[in-house]
């Protein structure tokens, strides 16, 4: 007996892709130049084995231009859905809807989705029209200018139990910390990849030790947020609150974004999407069309540069902006969009122009990794005018200068002043350089000062994974110690990187748990560890609370001082509105920079007010073994008073600005591996 189809269908419409729900209908539009036959699922539950119904799309009425394309009447918000296609060789495959705004990934077993031809994973019928404060979503986004990013890992920023949130390891639980953040003085949260992704996405030997792939560099939903990040069904809705919270706390949210790769692997990965509806389009292949090419160390890499890849890249960004709200995004590798179809790099790619030159990201930080894992390194070169990247040569010479490697003042002047070798010459600004000493990919700050070596043996790879150049110094002992000269030593040492980061122009970033010095117990590549290797410990605010304040005090100094972050390079030459030289540069002595001292591990500078209320700043960097006695300089009708001592203990290596005295005589003594900064504010005239 024939059953009454239980929703009502229509032939629909080829554009938007996806599925664009309202009241009356959802139209369902799939792309694909491959499939002969397709066919929508739609599921009742997200447990449910059989679909509710099978919808069979007319080739003939239904397919327009390789779009294939089926209303749906009355369907209510919340339905899962699939499509099912067939290859020119007859076979048949359920997949996902690469253009989903929201995943069930209840049903997903990665290791049998390698065997089947269902891969279990579902899109969700969403209601985009959600606003929950009622505001506009696509206001103008917050720029780099004056910013300080703070990169958080969603999940590990509240898993801990310390962290007291009601909703740990979700979306809602960043939200209950952003008043800590606004304490902090963060204005932009980067979030480690939150677009859907496979946590079974790792090797056998990382997965039988119960670890899983816990950064999220996996994706398959481009346009869907991270179920497992959802306290909810309705994860478009909890994501949006999300950003309407920070951006009612004047915070902005920059996505790390992976368009280098998918989860489908190489030849031995799922077929999830794009596999069955683009391959020969989407992915990298090699000539004979049987191998993906891997440049990024995944598996595939994707085609970013054909004209269709770039359009479904482009248009999912501009998705994040206008109707989830995000303001900008920092791309992972992303020296593969400069390859083109046969991996050769390109002169003028198109997909970062595409991004650069979008109405709708014009105005979005658009930050590049200007790296990929098959030795592309354009640091300083990556393709566009607007683009800002991750400073890797930064990271590289502040370490180590701080671990006390010599004869490299030259370069650290270089870092300090916004990394012009690599900017000034393509007409880039100093907000072009994002300075890091630590991210996610290696040791954080706490063991960036405890370990000479990696300790990755938890992630099952007998320590083989993450670089060997860490550039790092244990300050004597390697890892725990109760040692209490190395103890101090290290706080010092972290204390000297938060200093020198935030005292150089260009962007500074620094990552989740540093102000408090969270330890990963040594293990620099910490991607599949989802406990407690990986996840903030809040009671370190406490035991290290004089590190906490440091860092908040610290970022509250740079914010209160406009020449810190310039948006033109310096010049070395008058300050207007100062009449002073915007910066100068010293060594011990002044006017006397030791630029070609092999050894030379002191550098001192002069940095004018940008405007003549603002104090000039004086800052003397000594990173040699012994004390030194530097020159202070004489600016006229001012005097200079004690700011910052990163070998004084709390609060004095710190200090507020009303608490700050004044520095007399013509020298300071400056420590050991220390730095000082003073400031300089107008004598007050007695009135005769």
């Amino acid at each position: 007996m024939r059953t009454t189809p239980r929703f009502i269908t229509n032939i629909g419409v080829r554009s938007p892709s996806g599925a664009a729900w309202n009241v009356d209908a959802t139209n369902f539009s799939i792309f694909s130049r491959q499939a002969i036959a397709v066919e929508l699922l739609l599921y009742e539950t997200e447990d449910c084995d059989e679909p509710m119904q099978v919808i069979v799309l007319d080739l003939e009425r239904q397919r327009t231009f390789f779009s294939w394309h089926v209303t749906v009447k009355k369907l209510p918000v919340g339905t899962l859905y699939t499509w099912r296609v067939q290859k020119p060789d007859g076979s048949w495959w359920e997949i996902l809807d690469p253009w989903a705004r929201a995943v069930s990934n209840k049903k997903w077993n990665r290791s049998q989705a390698v065997k089947n031809s269902s891969n279990g994973l579902r899109g969700i019928v969403s209601d985009l029209h959600y606003n929950p404060a009622n505001l506009p979503v696509n206001s103008k986004p917050k720029s780099l200018e004056g910013a300080i990013i703070y990169e958080v890992h969603v999940g590990g920023f509240t898993q801990h139990p310390s962290s007291g949130v009601r909703h740990p390891h979700t979306f809602k639980g960043l939200i209950e910390k952003i008043p800590y953040l606004k304490e902090l003085g963060i204005t932009h949260v980067e979030l480690l990849p939150v677009m859907a992704f496979d946590e079974q996405d790792a090797p056998d030997g990382v997965m039988d030790l119960g670890n899983e792939n816990y950064w999220g560099y996996s994706p398959y939903g481009f346009y869907a947020p991270h179920p497992n990040y959802c306290a909810t069904s309705k994860p478009v809705d909890e994501f949006k609150e999300l950003v309407q919270a920070l951006h009612a706390a004047d915070m902005g949210i920059l996505l790390d974004v992976v368009f280098n790769h998918t989860s489908e692997g190489g030849e031995g990965g799922p077929t999830i999407h794009f596999k069955a509806l683009l391959d020969d389009i989407f992915y990298h292949h090699s000539p004979d069309r049987l191998h993906y090419h891997d440049y990024t160390g995944c598996g595939n890499t994707i085609n970013c540069n054909h004209p269709l890849v770039t359009h479904f890249l482009v248009h999912c960004l501009e998705y994040w902006v206008n109707e989830m709200g995000v303001d900008g995004f920092r791309f992972d590798l992303a020296s593969v969009f400069t390859r083109g179809e046969d991996g050769t790099p390109l002169a003028n790619p198109s997909l970062p122009w595409s991004i650069e030159l979008s109405h709708a990201l014009i105005n979005t930080p658009i930050i590049a990794e200007a790296w990929d894992a098959a030795g592309l390194y354009q640091v300083g070169s990556f393709p566009g005018t607007r683009w800002a990247e991750w400073n890797g040569q930064y990271r590289d010479v502040m370490r180590r200068f701080v671990k006390g490697d010599r004869g490299l003042v030259n370069k650290v002047a270089t870092c300090l002043t916004g990394s012009s070798d690599l900017y000034a010459d393509d007409h880039r600004q100093p907000s072009s350089s994002v300075n890091f000493i630590t991210c996610h990919d290696g040791f954080t700050l706490w063991d960036l000062v405890s370990h000479n070596e990696k300790h990755n043996m938890a992630n099952g790879e007998e320590n083989r994974d993450g670089t060997n150049d860490n550039l790092s110094w244990n300050c004597g002992e390697e890892g725990e110690t109760n040692n209490p000269y190395i103890l101090t030593l290290r706080r010092q040492q972290a204390r000297n990187f938060m200093a020198l980061l935030f005292l150089s122009q260009g962007v500074p970033m620094f990552l989740a748990g540093d102000e408090f010095l969270h330890t990963q117990g040594g293990n620099n590549n910490a991607w599949c560890q989802n406990n407690e290797i990986s996840w903030l410990n809040w009671q370190l605010t406490e035991t290290n609370k004089d590190m906490l304040r440091f860092v908040r005090e610290l970022i509250a100094f740079r914010r209160r001082h406009p020449t810190l972050s310039r948006p033109r390079y310096l010049t070395g030459r008058i300050e207007p509105t100062r009449g002073i030289l915007d910066i100068t540069w010293h060594g011990v002595n002044l006017n006397e920079p030791q630029w070609d001292n092999p050894e030379s591990q002191i550098l001192a500078f002069t940095l004018a007010g940008s405007s003549d209320v603002e104090e000039d700043l004086h800052v003397i960097i000594n990173m040699s073994d012994h004390a030194i006695y530097a020159s202070l300089p004489v600016i006229a009708q001012r005097r200079w008073y004690m700011a910052m001592n990163t070998a004084a203990p709390s609060p004095d290596n710190m200090i507020e600005r009303t608490n700050q005295w004044l520095v007399t005589g013509d020298r300071q003594t400056v420590s050991a591996r220390s730095i000082v900064v003073c400031e300089a504010r107008e004598t007050v005239k007695l009135a005769l």
